[in-house]
């Protein structure tokens, strides 16, 4: 009889083991599980998010246990769960790794408090059914077939088998093999599924993550491929279809710090702006996740809320074109302050990092924009002076994950823009960086400020309230309206040539303000043409780009 290997003790030391067999069980299934992401929508991301919201949660357990001066040995298993569910929570990205944050946070919600004595297997069964239900409420409009259903099955299970004679290790199979069975039916239970013959994507990274917990507390290792359809292809329409075209334009995801209540005013909000709503989280720290036709009103809402952080904004368009299999291996990753500007780089294909004044992205958040691109060649643009030295780092962590990565020298959203002007994804990376590093060079840029105290600048003394006119990075003009200063910086910028004129409003801007300027454009230059747009909440209140 063949030797049963004996199953290992509920404690820190097996979710550190969980937790890396987890990442790796993803990073194997990472491809397959993009390429049968149909539901909510199909945009073959569904095992990279997962995947990067385990990277997140392995990394803050790690972190963890490398501050335990032996170990594992030194880290309670309270310690260690709630470790691996924070860190998931931060690093959420999508639908599906946004629920998989909260069942991690429902399983720490049990273990975390002091389970010390309980019978494991009982404790297990309990973490898992917390889970579901937690998973469940986190959700706006739960729907059956996907992740959640597998879940609850799993959970099921799980307190099927916590019998008094049973040990952790069973009770994590039966979970295991209670989500499979699940998984297998979801092509029946949801009609987008059983269309494209294919299982939950969601629910087959679940699965992947309950089969790393049983192999890290029996020691035995499960099926190389547990779950039927598991690698069914969805099928490529010739044509965009209506249904591709029927949901919001945006997903839109940050981190939010603001107290429960106004975490429920933010969630009827939300739910009246678009879809897909998860807000995941607790104790102050939330991770929301919502489909949306304008981003902007979204992030309005979480502003009212509380402080909203790490912002991410991705236009589906783009997404879409992926999953039909007509994405390039290039991306960019472009950092902006307004939420308009985030949805017009969003439009032409950008993945976009949302930065409050004040408060730039770090590099690891920089990082990860180039992880989330999933593209092996990444065009970054910092768009800020005050960013080059991050996006270098970030550039080099890419790198040495093996993206190529280059980083365009962009001091300004309106180089930025002017950048993915001339943005070819089909073209050589090396043709495309030059072509719009090139573009980026040939914009000068201005923008508008109102200073906040009497200070020297290079245009001479400024008292608080002035308004000041900034030409590539220096103060050129001290004015007291927008207006009149906006225009001396035109005539300045313009005085050396130019054929085109970007503006962009901010969200203090008198509505009259572009019109001022393009009339003033058009009377005094009518070989130039200009194109206005919307920055949204945290641009500055003009930003100008001459090319």
């Amino acid at each position: 009889m063949a030797h049963q290997p004996q199953p290992y003790p509920l404690n820190a030391e097996a979710v550190r083991t969980w937790s890396s067999l987890a990442l790796a069980a993803l990073g194997r299934a990472r491809e397959d599980i993009d390429a049968i992401n149909v539901y909510p929508v199909a945009d073959a991301d569904t095992g990279t998010n997962l995947y990067l919201t385990a990277e997140s949660a392995d990394r803050e357990l790690a972190d963890l246990l490398a501050g335990v001066t032996d170990g594992t040995a030194g880290a309670t298993l309270p310690e260690a769960v709630r470790a691996f569910a924070h860190g998931a929570l931060i690093g959420a990205r999508g639908n599906s790794g946004t629920i998989l944050a909260q069942l991690l946070r429902g399983v720490a919600d049990v273990l975390g408090d002091e389970p010390a004595g309980r019978d494991p297997a009982r404790l297990l069964a309990q973490a898992l059914t917390r889970a579901a239900e937690e998973a469940y409420r986190a959700v706006a409009h739960p729907v059956e077939g996907t992740m959640l259903t597998v879940a609850t099955a799993a959970a099921r299970a799980a307190e099927a088998a916590a019998g008094p004679s049973e040990n952790a290790a069973d009770v994590a199979g039966a979970a295991y093999d209670g989500a499979r069975a699940a998984l297998a039916e979801t092509p029946g239970q949801l009609a987008a599924l059983g269309r494209a013959g294919v299982v939950d994507a969601g629910g087959c990274g679940l699965v992947a993550v309950l089969g790393a917990l049983w192999q890290a507390l029996s020691g035995r290792e499960p099926a190389p491929e547990p779950v039927r359809g598991r690698a069914v292809p969805v099928p490529k329409p010739a044509e965009p279809c209506a249904e591709e075209h029927g949901g919001p334009a945006y997903e839109v995801i940050y981190l939010l710090e603001a107290p429960e209540p106004e975490v429920d005013r933010l969630r009827t909000r939300l739910d009246s702006l678009g879809d897909s709503l998860v807000v995941v989280g607790g104790d102050g720290l939330w991770n929301v996740h919502v489909h949306v036709d304008d981003p902007g009103a979204a992030v309005e809402a979480a502003v009212v809320a509380g402080r909203p952080y790490r912002i991410r904004i991705t236009h589906f368009g783009d997404e879409r074109r992926r999953a039909r299999g007509e994405r390039s291996q290039r991306a960019v990753v472009a950092v902006v302050q307004g939420e308009g500007l985030a949805g017009l780089c969003g439009e032409a294909g950008a993945t976009t990092v949302l930065a409050r004044p004040g408060e730039p992205p770090a590099v690891a958040e920089l990082a990860d924009a180039i992880r989330e691109a999933h593209a092996r060649e990444v065009v970054l643009l910092p768009n800020g002076a005050e960013l080059r030295a991050v996006a270098a780092a970030a550039a080099q962590q890419a790198r040495a994950e093996g993206v190529r990565v280059a980083v365009i020298p962009t001091r300004s959203e309106v180089q930025g823009l002017a950048a993915l002007a001339v943005h070819d994804p089909d073209g050589s990376f090396d043709e495309d960086v030059v072509a719009m590093t090139a573009a980026a060079g040939a914009t000068r840029y201005g923008e508008l400020a109102v200073a906040e105290r009497q200070s020297f600048t290079s245009a001479g003394i400024c008292q608080a309230g002035d308004v000041l006119g900034l030409i590539d990075g220096d103060v050129a003009v001290i004015g007291t309206g927008l207006a009149e200063t906006a225009e001396a910086v035109l005539a300045r910028m313009l005085g050396s040539g130019g054929e085109l004129v970007t503006l962009v409003l901010g969200p203090d801007a008198p509505d009259e303000l572009a019109g001022l300027l393009e009339a003033y454009v058009q009377h005094g230059h009518l070989a130039v043409d200009t194109v206005t747009y919307q920055g949204g909440r945290w641009s500055a209140p003009l930003l100008i780009g001459v090319e």
